[in-house]
């Protein structure tokens, strides 16, 4: 079976993404660059600036990607414009980025190891590796429980009464994933939260199946 490919980066800036995307193709790395602005996900319901460019590529090229962007911004760190923003953070704002590379981008990441060694705290590489290690552990986790009740109560309500809604709720909350800096794809909600999706999917299902029948039959 073909492997699927999954969101490596986000976007709001679809040149951007291309330019990135072919950086990655020169090193052989297929991509795909995918617009999800027409997908509808409970998670950005409160987000109306989540990037919706997606560029897309093989899980297991994951770490070689980040491999590549590193080195390659590894190389531009020097021509950094005075005013940028980077320039006036603290040690440990800085130390923040490298904690969290997937919320800065490969440039930031670059430059915070940068800045830190100019300033007589180089990071280490183990320190890096473990960093990533516990980014990854928090990131694997599922959104929490109580952020999701307001569309755990809706989509009972729909399911109920409005069938399709609820559906598609039920859907989204029982079976969305996310992809992990490394590729890895876990669920995107607590057990107990897919639990309710997976019945709100249901009785939607049931409602739908019933009017239906209704309507055929009357």
């Amino acid at each position: 079976m073909t492997e699927a490919f999954r969101t490596f980066q986000k976007f709001n800036d679809p040149e951007l993404a291309a330019i990135i995307a072919g950086k990655l193709q020169e090193l052989g790395i297929e991509t795909e660059i995918v617009d999800e602005s027409a997908n509808f996900d409970p998670s950005y319901a409160n987000n109306s600036f989540e990037p919706t460019i997606h560029l897309k590529i093989k899980a297991d090229r994951f770490d070689r990607a980040h491999a590549v962007l590193e080195e390659y911004y590894q190389q531009q760190v020097d021509d950094v414009p005075s005013h940028y923003y980077l320039l006036s953070f603290s040690n440990r704002e800085l130390m923040e980025i490298i904690a969290k590379p997937d919320e800065w981008g490969h440039f930031d990441y670059a430059l915070a190891q940068k800045l830190l060694a100019e300033r007589g705290h180089p990071v280490t590489p183990s320190t890096i590796e473990t960093l990533k290690e516990q980014r990854i552990e928090e990131l694997a986790k599922p959104e929490p429980e109580k952020n999701q009740t307001t569309w755990i109560v809706l989509g009972y309500f729909f399911s109920v009464f409005g069938s399709f809604p609820g559906i598609l709720i039920g859907y989204l909350l029982a079976f969305t994933h996310k992809t992990l800096p490394n590729g890895q794809n876990v669920h995107l909600y607590s057990p107990a939260t897919r639990e309710h999706g997976r019945k709100i999917f249901f009785i939607g299902l049931m409602t739908l199946a019933f009017w239906v029948v209704y309507k055929i039959t009357h």
